[in-house]
């Protein structure tokens, strides 16, 4: 019998400033201490998918959609520990990397960047991240 297992110290929810997960997970996942964020892609509140958009306005949506799961969970950009990010035209990293710090700051989580040969729609980038509770 397949049940779903339910720990009382895990909450996984969605945030409602962003679109609704496309697939068989949650934006957020909570426990331990800390915040898992699901790879996060530059699709607007309303669904709308940025997939012929510069890689700059791909980029600012896929942080804004990360801001939103951090608010979601209750915590800031200061409390991340470990962003990764996938490109699919490492060319493009500068252009990101520009982007992310600008975004952060003074903060300098853990980070991997990794080139990639698609993303799911056509996307240029995506960024999951694990930040302290």
């Amino acid at each position: 019998m397949n049940q779903a297992v339910h720990h009382p110290e895990l909450r996984c929810e969605n945030s409602s400033e962003i679109s609704r997960p496309g697939g068989h997970y949650s934006h957020v996942c909570m426990g331990a201490g800390q915040v898992f964020i699901s790879g996060q892609l530059p699709i607007r509140s309303d669904g709308s998918q940025l997939n012929d958009a510069s890689f700059e306005d791909q980029a600012r949506q896929v942080l804004a959609n990360v801001d939103a799961c951090l608010a979601c969970a209750g915590v800031e950009r200061k409390n991340l520990m470990q962003v990764r990010i996938y490109v699919t035209d490492i060319n493009n990293w500068p252009a990101f990397n520009a982007l992310y710090a600008e975004w952060l700051g003074a903060h300098r989580p853990a980070r991997a960047v990794a080139g990639v040969a698609q993303l799911h729609f056509g996307f240029a980038v995506e960024v999951e991240a694990v930040a302290l509770l």
